[in-house]
This record gives C-alpha cells, sequence and structure tokens, in this order.
C-alpha cells in the first residue's frame, strides 16, 4: 500500500496554485504538511481525495484506500454518537465501533445526540469516524482544530496506533504532533504566476 504522486499540479477556482509536486507515502508513514495559510494544502489534499481533478501529474494509490476528513466534522446532528458511528460504519462495509469510541474517549458520550456535544467532543467524533472507514491511508484537513491539549494526545496516539497497524497518514496542520513524521512544505512548489505580455509588447505586436 502506498500512494505516490508524480509531479501534481493542482488550481484552485481555476487558479493555479501548485506544480511540480512529488512525493511518496507508504505504509507506516506520516507525512506532514506544512505551509502557510493559503499555500495549497486543503486544494492537494482534496486533489488526492478525488474531490477536483489535477491539472497536470498523476496520483496513483490502490482503489478506496484514501479517507479523507476535511474542516466540517461530517456528523449528523440528530443521530447519537454511537449511531453516528454505525452509520459510517456501515457506509464503508465495516464492522464494530468500540475501538473508534476507545481510541477518542467518547465511551461516556454514546448515546448523547451530536447536536449536544461541544466543539471538541463533535471533532472528536468526526476523527472517530476517519477510524471507521477502515481505509488504511488517512488524509486529515487541521484535524486538531477545537481540540484541548489532552484531545490532541488522544488523536496523536490513534495515529501511531494506525501507522503501527500498516496504515499511512498524510496531515496538514501546524500542530507538533510528536510522531517523528517527515514533513513537507508545499509552499516550495507554488505556481509561477502566468505571464502576460504588457500593453507596450502587444500593442507592437498588433503591427508586425
Amino acid at each position: 500500500m502506498e500512494l505516490t504522486v508524480t509531479d501534481l499540479a493542482c488550481a484552485r477556482g481555476g487558479v493555479p496554485l501548485l506544480e511540480g509536486l512529488s512525493f511518496s507515502l507508504a505504509a507506516g508513514e506520516a507525512l506532514i504538511l506544512r505551509g502557510p495559510n493559503g499555500a495549497g494544502k486543503t486544494t492537494l489534499l482534496r486533489t488526492l481525495a478525488g474531490l477536483q481533478p489535477p491539472r497536470s501529474g498523476r496520483i496513483s494509490l490502490p482503489p478506496d484506500a484514501l479517507a479523507y476528513g476535511a474542516h466540517a466534522d461530517g456528523v449528523k446532528a440528530t443521530l447519537t454518537v454511537a449511531e453516528n458511528l454505525a452509520f459510517w460504519a456501515g457506509i464503508f462495509g465495516t464492522r464494530g465501533i468500540d475501538t473508534a469510541l476507545d481510541r477518542f474517549n467518547l465511551r461516556d458520550l454514546a448515546e448523547r445526540q451530536a447536536q449536544n456535544l461541544s466543539a471538541g467532543q463533535k471533532r472528536r467524533l468526526g476523527l472517530a469516524r476517519i477510524l471507521v472507514t477502515g481505509r488504511p491511508i488517512w488524509a486529515l484537513d487541521e484535524p486538531t482544530v477545537s481540540l484541548d491539549r489532552d484531545s490532541v494526545a488522544l488523536f496523536a496516539a490513534a495515529v501511531e496506533a494506525h501507522l503501527a497497524a500498516g496504515g499511512a497518514a498524510l496531515l496538514a496542520t501546524h500542530i507538533d504532533l510528536g510522531l517523528g513524521a517527515r514533513s513537507l512544505d508545499v509552499s516550495a512548489f507554488r505556481a509561477r504566476p502566468r505571464e502576460e505580455a504588457g500593453f507596450d509588447a502587444a500593442f507592437g505586436e498588433a503591427f508586425l
């Protein structure tokens, strides 16, 4: 199981954002995406998840291998914590939610409706949802938003367990999770601005 990206170029809203990006991610590895806001981390993750096409380049990964977690928690407000996890487990054809409940300290909240959770609790539920997909590659965009220090530690431990079991993780985050992972600064691959001829050049060419 490996994700390989070769000479990838991405755009957002039709505007070129990244180009010439290549990297690989193997089983048991984590890669941290770095870069300032607007550098292209979210665009890259959305492209890898198949939510938007690349401008060019190649993405190679096994079918149905990647689980994408965006800024939204992806929970259903009127379902309980347990029902939310069971729903997603059913969607992805996996069984059991006990590990997800325990890894993200949701056992005592299992019968509470999601609409009655705090922001941090909803975030933990959203991350637990990724775990029940059963997919080996996690691609997560700012996964620690709304989490307190203890919950960040829970998340880091869940990632470590995922890696130890042969999974892989691609994480866009500004937080040091203590994973000893490689990092990739996407700002080094910013697309060059389009060169446009100045007025004088265009005027002169019209008379050639």
